[in-house]
């Protein structure tokens, strides 16, 4: 049995409690709490929500475990080796990270690229000649492979022959949306990793996605918000980079964009500004 997947599959639970769980679990042969009650007892607070029994939980997780042997998916738990060390320092870092591909290297700085799903032809030449200049010094390209913005800095990244990463908001076996499968394909060739925190078989619930976002900031060191409109899903992004202590920037692109009011936004409470990948590469001090 897959005594991680089940842990991952209790609701309402934060990653220092499933750690606590687990540590617990596979010290003893069976499962150490048998109904909610146990759970509150030795988390000393009340869950809220729906609990499942733990067997529906177990055979889950079978499942879970299951589909991804059949695909390929891996996975990696908060702690252990392998895991991205950057994305172990944010608050609630996801327990269990599942991926296809090879993950970045820890020891290699990764920036995130993120905006408006409808960019103007400023904001994606921006996302991809940002994507391009990174990749062209080492630096590895974090997105989240929706359309617009996200898809041309994955695209520019990899015609500079580096390495980007794809964070989902659904299994790795329900990829949104589906029309950049040929995308997450090539990411999967040139070396990169598609990645998310929910398990095969999760739909792309929108709600899953502003959770989504502080992983794909968690990941870099820095974010930059190329273009995006006032209720742009990519400022969740910009206020977890914030929260996470990470580089936030707001692309040059969204500065008079007729849909850059969020990239505006950042710069008016104070947030520094980029132009092209130059720009990061001098305040980090990476050889052009």
């Amino acid at each position: 049995m897959a005594k991680d997947m089940a842990v991952a599959l209790i609701p309402g639970l934060s990653c220092a409690e499933r750690l606590a769980i687990l540590e617990k679990f596979e010290r003893e042969e069976k499962f150490p709490f048998s109904t909610k009650q146990d759970l509150e007892e030795f988390l000393k607070r009340p869950l809220r929500g729906t609990f499942c029994t733990m067997d529906e939980i177990f055979a889950r997780a079978e499942r879970h475990e299951k589909a991804s042997r059949i695909r390929g998916i891996r996975r990696v738990r908060c702690g252990e080796a392998g895991y991205p060390p950057l994305l172990g320092e944010i608050y609630n870092p996801p327990f269990l990270l599942y991926y296809l591909g090879r993950l970045p290297d820890p020891e290699k700085p990764a920036a995130a690229l993120v905006g408006t799903r409808r960019p103007s032809p400023s904001g994606s030449a921006q996302a991809y000649t940002l994507g391009r200049g990174l990749a062209k010094a080492g630096i590895a390209v974090v997105s989240g492979l929706a359309l617009g913005i996200d898809a041309m800095a994955h695209r520019g990244c990899l015609d500079g022959g580096g390495v980007t990463v794809a964070v989902l908001g659904s299994g790795l076996d329900e990829l949104y949306p589906s029309s950049n499968k040929s995308l997450a394909k090539r990411i999967l060739e040139s070396g990169g990793a598609v990645v998310s925190e929910y398990p095969p078989g999760t739909k792309p619930y929108r709600w899953n996605f502003p959770e989504r976002n502080r992983i794909i900031s968690g990941f870099a060191r820095g974010t930059v918000i190329v273009e995006a409109p006032e209720r742009s899903g990519a400022l969740h992004t910009a206020r977890f980079a914030l929260e996470q202590g990470r580089d936030l920037w707001a692309g040059k692109a969204g500065l008079f964009s007729p849909r850059g009011a969020g990239t505006r936004r950042l710069v008016e409470d104070g947030c520094g500004t980029v132009g092209s990948a130059a720009d990061i590469l001098t305040e980090w001090n990476v050889d052009k």
